[in-house]
């Protein structure tokens, strides 16, 4: 630690922490073992930032939430383990609405991403430069946003999502699917990102069979859904599919449309 860096003296700073020059670290925090925080970074109160992190140069971690109810309630923002932040990313505290912003483990947020109040990005997500997050987004595990997307407010990303760069994000984006074109549309399995994850080919045809139903069958995605639940026989994905559609049906934002002359890719 070094001298020209600002660190309240109520802190919890652990074991093998770096602070590089003109940083500072208000009170009410607590930074994880072995956590490398760069020069010029603040980190504001409320901030809980795991083991193994890495925040860059220039971020603000934990601002006041810009939502004009705050009233400067307590909130926190959760940083996880193994977490890179890098140059110039703001994250927001919660708000009473759930008290809490959180970013997951092993995630990467590139430079000038902005993650919004009461946002949860879940593990092994990665954010590409200047993705912007509005308030009360969640993010699935092992998703990725291209660079300079932007999501609205209470959208919901499922996991194994792949968005393109450039993207304008107003529709929930269900799990295991890769999302394009100008506006935001199903653009097929994100099969590479799955056998990266090590799903099986046979395990990937049987995601394609269920988006088949949902996208390309000219049902509505109710009466598709049902389809899919008497139809497609019983699997973990399957579950995360249903259960995310059926939350989709009462948040308000709905789903992203099919590409109807898509062609599901292996």
């Amino acid at each position: 630690m070094l001298n020209n860096s600002h660190i309240h003296p109520d802190a919890k700073i652990g074991q093998n922490v770096s602070i590089g020059p003109f940083s500072c670290i208000f009170e009410n925090v607590e930074i994880g073992d072995n956590t490398v925080i760069h020069p010029r970074v603040t980190i504001m109160p409320g901030c809980r930032i795991g083991k193994n992190c890495q925040v860059h140069a220039g971020a603000v971690v934990g601002g006041d939430p810009q939502d004009l109810k705050f009233q400067g309630e307590y909130s926190e923002a959760i940083i996880g383990d193994n977490t890179v932040i890098r140059e110039c990313v703001t994250i927001n505290r919660g708000t009473e609405a759930s008290g809490k912003t959180i970013i997951g483990s092993n995630c990467l947020l590139m430079a000038y991403v902005h993650v919004g109040h009461d946002c949860i990005v879940n593990d092994h997500v990665i954010l590409v430069n200047s993705v912007q997050l509005a308030g009360h987004i969640e993010i699935g595990k092992h998703a990725l946003v291209g660079g300079a997307s932007a999501i609205h407010q209470f959208v919901n990303v499922g996991d194994h999502v792949m968005i393109s760069g450039g993207s304008m994000i107003l529709k929930d984006i269900p799990p295991f699917i890769t999302a394009a074109r100008h506006p935001l549309q199903f653009d097929g399995i994100n099969s590479r990102g799955l056998r990266r994850r090590r799903f099986t080919n046979e395990k990937i045809n049987y995601i394609q069979s269920i988006y088949r139903i949902i996208f390309q069958s000219g049902l509505n995605n109710t009466m598709a859904l049902k389809k899919v639940q008497a139809e497609v026989e019983p699997s973990e994905e399957k579950d995360c599919i249903v259960s995310f559609f059926e939350k989709s049906f009462t948040s308000g934002r709905g789903i992203i449309k099919g590409y109807k002359s898509v062609r599901l890719r292996t």
